[in-house]
């Protein structure tokens, strides 16, 4: 599948992919700082998000196919992967079937475990849904729908940044709703392989989400026994939460 992408700069090769619900654009800020420090930053809408593609297959499996044709296309050889949440199982997943194809890793916040079963991504996605877009004349309008469903400021200013103008009166949300609903319950699926990545890996966590538990640190260091494992005092999307002690974490481990 042909994914939309952000690039910056020039030299190593560097792909980031985004979380469910996340867009590229939520990586521009650190692409283009890292980009500084002699990187070839590539930042692709996932499918079923941004301004890529919809498909009615959403799973892990397409996505990391989709990883590896993007590789194709674009010659890239020898990447940093970094991935968060959802990014973050791809990139594991394709160093695992491809451990000789990957410079390093990097995973934001995600381990490799199975997740529980949980109402939290499916609200959200029912939420969205609820906006009555044709009624509504500006982002603020839809924002003020979404409010009383969805309490965490934080999160409402992250799925607004979803809509778009499809049309000169008319705002639409990018991600494919209905794809992501019907195949949620696979975004909580485990990474399990019997091969390991020896190459550097860095996993960052963040101090205020259980998504990285101190139980997950054994399965980690048996996949990637070169891991370097890091947390942050911040929430789960540790990038916007604390962008500085973030960017200080990766660029050391790409320096190292």
């Amino acid at each position: 599948m042909k994914l939309f992408y952000r690039k910056y700069g020039k030299g190593k090769p560097l792909i980031i992919l985004h979380g469910i619900f996340g867009i590229s654009d939520n990586w521009v800020t650190f692409g283009k700082r890292i980009a500084e420090h002699g990187y070839e930053v590539f930042i692709p809408d996932q499918r079923n998000h941004g301004k890529s593609m919809h498909h009615d297959t959403f799973n892990y499996y397409a996505l990391v196919d989709d990883l590896y044709e993007f590789l194709e296309e674009h010659d890239i050889e020898s990447p940093v992967l970094m991935g968060h949440s959802m990014g973050g199982k791809v990139v594991m997943r394709y160093t695992l079937e491809n451990p000789e194809l990957v410079d390093k890793l990097i995973s934001v916040d995600v381990s490799l475990r199975t997740y529980v079963t949980h109402t939290y991504h499916r609200n959200l996605i029912k939420a969205m849904q609820s906006a009555d877009l044709e009624k509504a004349s500006s982002r603020k309008e839809v924002q003020e729908q979404l409010a009383p469903l969805i309490k965490s400021e934080r999160v409402l200013q992250f799925i607004i940044k979803n809509l778009y103008w499809r049309e000169r009166h008319r705002l639409d949300w990018r991600p494919n709703l209905q794809a992501l609903d019907e195949n949620l319950e696979s975004m909580y699926d485990g990474v399990f392989y019997s091969t390991r990545f020896d190459g550097p890996a860095l996993f960052v966590r963040g101090g205020q989400s259980d998504y990285v538990n101190d139980d997950d640190i054994k399965t980690i260091e048996e996949k990637f026994p070169n891991a370097i494992i890091n947390h942050t005092g911040r929430q789960y999307t540790v990038h916007a939460d604390d962008p500085d002690t973030f960017f200080t974490f990766v660029s050391e481990f790409l320096d190292s």
